[in-house]
């Protein structure tokens, strides 16, 4: 007796749903099952197409060397393919080794998206060559992507009417037009800008004013000149990047102007060891405080600090009224740090007053330590943290390997907890392991 074809005997709808997750090669060919099956694939609501270098996140990489440009017939097949869709296609994601005479194949293609009336999602990631997308507008787009290409917006660009999500990286695009791609998007609630390139001689300039905006990530380069967020009401999570390593000093204003006018609303700020590096301690307003912050991540290179960057940590402390949860992920990434080391040592044992967050409402304390060499740097937070928060709770001990310096951890907390006194739980986990070990 002959197995019942239960997959056949499920929803259209229901089918078509699992196509849709399934890598192209891979749907095309359920073609072949049945005549009933012929077209289905045609009704699947995603594509994913492309090598996807940096980030693995594409579905389907067939047919795409990234060693050698592809020819233009593939671009031809993809048209063919977006053609063939019979229902609504809602979410396209395209990753491709352009050279500079497919760009006009590409906007065809584009042309065609916007026939199709119903993308929601778009990604399109131009690999190696920054050739100009002319974007149109697809008045449907929920969320849009683009990385590593230049953008020009048409005379008639009328922006996205229910775009909620833009992520802009390593792009080029001239400051009107940026402007225009940003503040035509009424609805925007999360803007994530890295990596921008200069177009032509004018570096990047963004005055932020959106009034439904809630998470911000932004990466400041040399090429950036000015970024402040001037209006964002909603905006409760930010992170802050800087890609700047040399001549920092002259990047400090700018650093600071981002992360001050984030200072009223939100109540989730990352920063990482660029941003803290470019602070300057003199330029810092000692009176603001950053009423609404609960959760505070800093990447922090302490064998690489200095007594200006020490107290740019401290001023972030007292400035963070209410903090409950602070993250630091620690980089011991700098060289001859012999002296740096006992500085820094010296300056974390010290005990200080005066702290909101320490004496009232700072309960955990997580210290990823990102390689080995930060096992020093780690026990010196942890025992500034035990000799100053008052109401801490919980400090996280987390690395990644060389479990062998484990027994060594273990009884440098034990002696933290007795010198100090700290009534917090003190616990190591093991991220590559995901085990968690109590210090008693």
């Amino acid at each position: 007796m002959e197995e019942a074809d239960r997959i056949s005997s499920l929803p259209q709808d229901v089918i078509v749903s699992i196509l849709s997750r399934l890598p192209l090669k891979d749907a095309i060919r359920t073609s072949a099952l049945a005549r009933s099956w012929r077209h289905l694939w045609t009704f699947r609501s995603r594509l994913s197409l492309g090598t996807y270098l940096y980030f693995d996140r594409l579905g389907d990489t067939s047919g795409i060397n990234a060693d050698y440009p592809v020819a233009s017939s593939w671009i031809e097949r993809v048209h063919h393919v977006v053609s063939s869709l019979r229902g609504p296609l809602l979410h396209f994601e395209l990753s491709h080794r352009f050279s500079s005479d497919q760009f006009a194949l590409l906007q065809c293609l584009l042309d065609l998206l916007i026939q199709k009336g119903s993308v929601e999602r778009l990604l399109l990631f131009c690999l190696f060559d920054r050739g100009v997308i002319h974007l149109p507008s697809f008045h449907s787009l929920k969320r849009l992507e683009l990385r590593r290409c230049r953008v020009v917006l048409p005379a008639d660009f009328q922006g996205f009417d229910r775009l909620s999500s833009l992520t802009l990286h390593n792009i080029q695009i001239s400051n009107d037009d940026l402007d225009l791609l940003i503040h035509s998007s009424n609805n925007l609630t999360a803007f994530e800008g890295m990596n921008f390139g200069a177009f032509g001689d004018r570096p990047v300039s963004i005055k932020l004013s959106l009034p439904f905006l809630r998470y911000l990530e932004f990466g400041l380069n040399r090429f950036v000149e000015k970024v402040e967020v001037v209006s964002a009401p909603c905006l409760k999570q930010a992170k802050i990047r800087s890609f700047i390593f040399s001549n920092y000093h002259q990047f400090a204003s700018m650093n600071l102007e981002l992360v001050t006018s984030t200072a009223v609303t939100v109540s989730s700020l990352s920063l990482d060891f660029g941003v803290l590096r470019c602070l300057s301690i003199a330029a810092l307003p000692l009176n603001l405080t950053f009423p609404r912050v609960r959760q505070l991540k800093l990447v922090p290179c302490i064998r690489a600090m200095d007594n200006r960057m020490y107290d740019v940590f401290i001023w972030l402390l007292r400035s963070m009224l209410f903090l409950e949860k602070l993250t630091l992920k620690v980089s011991d990434n700098a060289s001859n740090t012999e002296w740096v080391d006992v500085r820094m040592i010296e300056l974390f044992s010290m005990k200080h007053d005066g702290f909101s967050c320490l004496d009232k409402t700072l309960k955990s304390v997580k210290i990823d330590m990102v390689d080995l060499n930060g096992v020093v740097t780690g026990m010196t937070l942890v025992r500034f943290f035990m000799l100053n928060a008052r109401a801490l709770k919980l400090i996280k001990v987390a690395y990644w390997l060389g479990s062998e310096v484990e027994p060594n951890m273990i009884e440098e907390l034990q002696k933290a907890k007795a010198t100090t006194s700290s009534k917090a739980n003190v616990v190591i986990l093991r991220q590559k392991e995901n085990v968690t070990v109590n210090v008693k």
